[in-house]
């Protein structure tokens, strides 16, 4: 007679072995009812743009494929069908009232769906599926274009109503770039990290009593989008350089880099800041 310890533990290891592909074809029928049910509610509520993203998902196609379930596909294609003309035509009403919208409150929009712009450094991407509007990488829940324009000019306040005077920035950049030079025993014309030169020039923007108690409250915030408009501001500025003469320069790179906005308005990922001649 076998062992009694053995013979359990090699028939529960035959049931297990039985009831695992059960479980699993039961959690299948499961996950399939379950998006079956999803797509009824959209339907139920009219929500189209849901039930575009829905259709278009593999869990749709592997549900039609499914044995006793293979009629899901005519019903399917119809919705699709549907789905697609409305999406289509609330892409151009949205288009049209976020356009109408942005001229009313005087922000410059160019929408390259999904994709718009506003002025150099202000960009953001519509997200039908989501209901998400990602605005320089902040995402507000909503793609309800009042609110989308309510964001676009709070984000321009902070950006481009500010007092800003060119000559006064670059003089400000150049004096946190050569402290950072100094420190390192080069001279000027060396390239210093962005990341550095960034840290260097908020730190210099700080009041005393910060430094003081360096509480919070007290603390100056200057955003990399700030920095960005501000590098890009400068050189529309034109104004050639620094009051000593000397001249900005950008080096992009891959690594330890932030993004800034260059000379040509583009962003670029840029690794080093240097300032090149002056005067003697």
């Amino acid at each position: 007679m076998p062992d009694s310890q053995d013979f359990l533990q090699e028939a529960q290891q035959q049931l297990t072995d039985i009831l695992k592909p059960y479980q699993q074809q039961l959690a299948r029928g499961v996950r399939l009812a379950g998006f079956l049910q999803q797509v009824l509610k959209s339907a139920e509520r009219n929500d189209f743009l849901q039930l575009d993203e829905q259709l278009k998902s593999t869990m749709a196609r592997e549900l039609e494929q499914e044995n006793g379930l293979e009629a899901c596909q005519t019903v399917f294609d119809r919705l699709r069908t549907y789905a697609n003309d409305q999406v289509e035509l609330y892409r151009i009403e949205f288009i049209l009232d976020l356009g109408t919208r942005a001229r009313e409150a005087g922000l410059p929009l160019e929408i390259d769906f999904p994709r718009f712009t506003v002025l150099k450094g202000i960009e953001g991407t519509i997200d039908f599926s989501a209901r998400t509007t990602t605005l320089n990488k902040k995402v507000l829940k909503s793609i309800d274009p009042r609110r989308i324009v309510s964001a676009l000019v709070s984000v321009k306040r902070g950006l481009y109503d500010r007092p800003f005077d060119a000559r006064t920035f670059i003089d400000g950049l150049f004096q946190a770039y050569s402290e950072s030079v100094k420190r390192a025993g080069e001279d000027i014309g060396h390239p210093v990290p962005i990341q550095q030169l960034y840290l260097e020039y908020v730190l210099s923007l700080q009041s005393r009593p910060f430094f003081q108690d360096m509480d919070k409250g007290k603390f100056r915030g200057y955003s990399l989008d700030q920095l960005a408009v501000d590098v890009w501001r400068y050189f529309q500025a034109g104004i050639g350089g620094t009051s000593s003469g000397h001249v900005l320069q950008l080096r992009p790179g891959r690594n330890n880099t932030l993004w800034l906005i260059d000379s040509d308005g583009e962003r670029r990922l840029i690794s080093t800041l240097s300032f090149q001649g002056g005067r003697s």
